[in-house]
């Protein structure tokens, strides 16, 4: 018999006198260090950081400086060298495989620089990947896979293979395979990289849509500076900390989760 997720009760932090909104995911002292020979390497340090539901937080910094790293710890894809990921209140390091597996499933898409889609697979067969898979009925996975399909502007699109569509099209089927499961948090790795400018553009326009839609969380890699400012908060990974970005040319707006990124 398969173990059963449980959840903490920090799985909503919510003040009655504040308001505040739910705690979606958190890291404390996160930290990352790979051997390369006798060296060690230390790529994040005691790195720190709240993410609210419905809130887009986008994440910058140098190549090399940890973001990708940062990304896959979140996701459960890797795991700490020490500290803590929580996700939904769930601590990641208390899971096994398959029971990460589970949890990225129910509460987590994912969206790369390369969409990834499966090429001998339709748009639609790669958005209802994810459905099947946590065990879902072919008829209602087709359906729930075609509507959202339908949200990203791609109806017409539905039985066209990767290698028919345009880099625009492929990221939106990438986009709407991730919010298919209608997870908490979407954590996006420069998800417009490979995009021109004017589909870059529409695809910040849909992501912004879908987040006031589905009130869905968005962690955003990105090197487009202007996409960046245009989201919630913007926070740079620098020396294996995150620090807040000001944007505009002034401070950041006043926000809930302003007491994201702490350090010792």
């Amino acid at each position: 018999m398969s173990e059963k997720l449980h959840s903490s009760p920090t799985t909503q932090i919510v003040s009655p006198f504040m308001q505040e909104p739910e705690l979606m995911l958190e890291c404390v002292n996160l930290c990352k260090v790979y051997s390369e020979g006798p060296a060690e390497v230390q790529v994040l340090d005691k790195l720190n950081l709240r993410v609210y539901a419905g809130e887009r937080v986008a994440i910058v910094g140098a190549s090399g400086s940890g973001k990708t790293t940062l990304l896959n710890l979140l996701g459960g894809l890797d795991l700490p060298t020490s500290g803590t990921v929580m996700i939904a209140g769930m601590n990641l390091a208390s899971l096994n495989e398959a029971q990460r597996g589970q949890m990225r499933n129910r509460n987590l898409g994912f969206v790369y620089q390369f969409h990834h889609l499966l090429g001998e697979f339709t748009a639609l067969e790669n958005v209802c990947m994810p459905l099947l898979i946590a065990g879902m009925d072919v008829t209602m996975a087709s359906r729930k896979g075609e509507a959202m399909l339908t949200r990203v502007g791609l109806a017409h699109r539905l039985e066209h293979k990767p290698s028919e569509l345009s880099g625009g099209e492929r990221q939106r089927v990438a986009i709407a395979r991730a919010l298919v499961t209608e997870p908490r948090c979407v954590l996006l790795d420069e998800p417009t990289g490979n995009l021109d400018r004017h589909t870059a553009h529409e695809i910040h326009h849909l992501m912004a849509e879908l987040n006031t839609q589905l009130d869905t969380s968005f962690i955003v890699v990105t090197h487009d500076e202007e996409f960046a400012r245009s989201l919630d908060r913007v926070l740079q990974l620098r020396n294996g900390r995150l620090s807040p970005l000001e944007v505009g040319g002034g401070h950041q707006a006043s926000n809930p989760a302003d007491d994201a990124t702490h350090e010792d």
